[in-house]
């Protein structure tokens, strides 16, 4: 079994890349969302793997707005047609279709992402994992589920390039 440094070790690891990518979207702009199909697997077992310890619920942080809508504008020009996507809900008729969107996940998961590796920078660990714990059960984690499902879809229909159709 693994203990728990290790297992922090590889969430710190997979955020710092996570967080990379994200922040230079234009790098390697011919295989960035490929990039984040490869990387967002990852993630969820990282993130996976540090929820099996318990470290204790912490409170987090907001985020500043308009730092968080900077990010998501740039995402999403950067992103284009291939931003939105429909969920599908079995609730009422109304609720049938609803809008997501990949640029609005990627910019809650980067910022959820980017405070825990704050902490660490000021040498707490546990507390960076506290954070991402608590973060990803009350926050980012349905905006992963939801980034892999739209990549993965983008990926069947060969549409992760850009110049793709």
């Amino acid at each position: 079994m693994t203990s728990l440094a290790e297992t922090l070790s590889e969430m710190i690891d997979v955020a710092e890349g996570y967080c990379r990518l994200i922040e230079n979207p234009d790098e390697g702009a011919q295989r960035w969302l490929a990039s984040l199909f490869t990387l967002m697997p990852r993630l969820h077992t990282a993130v996976t793997s540090l929820n099996a310890f318990e470290t204790g619920d912490t409170q987090v942080p907001g985020v500043d707005l308009d730092d968080r809508f900077s990010l998501y504008s740039r995402l999403r020009k950067r992103l284009g047609d291939r931003d939105s996507y429909w969920l599908e809900f079995d609730a009422s008729p109304e609720d049938m279709h609803m809008s997501g969107s990949l640029a609005d996940d990627l910019t809650d998961i980067y910022f959820d992402l980017q405070h825990g590796l704050e902490l660490l920078d000021e040498a707490w660990p546990q507390r960076a994992a506290q954070v991402w714990q608590t973060s990803y059960r009350l926050h980012w984690g349905q905006h992963l589920v939801d980034a892999e499902r739209h990549l993965y879809a983008l990926k069947v229909r060969d549409q992760l390039e850009p110049g793709q159709s």
